[in-house]
């Protein structure tokens, strides 16, 4: 039971449990104590396991610059998180300017290195239902080509979804990132999952939720807000670049960045991603 759950973690009792709706890869709760206060709850399937503690790991990881507005954590167990419960507001211009600043310290803050986990977070982590290894490399072409596309290249075509041609032009791509990738950067602490469904509107500000922290390159923050949309998106890249300037061609680098997610909603949910994931492909090829 979830409120027997949410008692042990917080330590207090539980005066009611509300299921919420939407919800991708747990089940969410508005959880009410015995006090009066409200949490927020998610019970993520067994499936996943280490999924409630790499998510913890990440919240934390993300709030300690203070520079972007996160879900405070409360605690976590087996398949259980307790967080913050965030109202729901819309999306306003000040409110998306004050995200793409905010956005742009956080990862000014730093990681130790090219995918490394938040302190305390595992290195098998998840984004969304999809696992995600975390591993440590000297730069960024071989982290991004190891341990993200690479895996999921595999995988999509051991199970159908991407043939022969589509995969040697991804493989392509890894073997000429070190070309594509752009201008050097250190290490930026990302969101990891920074897609406009894990950014939650509130009633002054944006929230980050959801998140798959690692050490990466700032240009797959931004380009996961551009992969499905996201309200007042110019705005936040706008003020983005207001604190943080990005590299020349960064543009031309967002489907080279694009790739992972693709390739993981390929494996999730079939075909027309792969086409997807291909077609980007492509474009970073051309892009050079």
């Amino acid at each position: 039971m979830i409120a027997d759950e949410v008692a042990r973690i917080t330590g207090r009792p539980v005066a009611e449990a509300r299921r919420l709706a939407g919800g991708d890869t747990a089940a969410a709760f508005a959880v009410r104590l015995a006090d009066g206060a409200e949490v927020f709850a998610k019970s993520i399937s067994p499936s996943m396991p280490g999924a409630a503690a790499a998510e913890a790991a990440s919240l934390r990881w993300l709030a300690e610059p203070g520079v972007v507005a996160v879900p405070e954590v409360f605690g976590d167990g087996e398949g259980v998180l307790v967080t913050e419960h965030v109202a729901s507001g819309s999306p306003s211009a000040r409110a998306a300017e004050e995200l793409g600043r905010g956005l742009a310290r956080l990862h000014a803050a730093g990681a130790p290195a090219f995918g490394s986990a938040p302190p305390g977070g595992p290195a098998d982590a998840w984004i969304g239902l999809a696992p995600m290894r975390n591993e440590p490399e000297e730069d960024w072409p071989t982290f991004y080509a190891r341990h993200r596309v690479q895996p999921y290249v595999r995988r999509a075509v051991d199970e159908g979804v991407l043939n022969a041609d589509s995969a040697r032009v991804l493989d392509q791509v890894c073997e000429a990132l070190a070309d594509l990738a752009g201008p050097a950067e250190p290490p930026a602490r990302l969101h990891g999952d920074l897609w406009s469904g894990n950014v939650h509107w509130g009633e002054d500000r944006a929230w980050l939720i959801d998140p798959a922290a690692h050490g990466g390159h700032r240009e797959t923050d931004l380009a996961m807000l551009h992969l499905f949309g996201c309200p007042q998106l110019d705005r936040i890249v706008a003020a983005y670049t207001e604190v943080h300037p990005l590299a020349e061609g960064w543009r031309d680098r967002i489907a080279l960045h694009q790739l992972f997610p693709l390739l993981v909603h390929a494996v999730l949910f079939g075909y027309g991603y792969s086409a997807q994931a291909t077609a980007a492909a492509r474009r970073a090829l051309a892009s050079h």
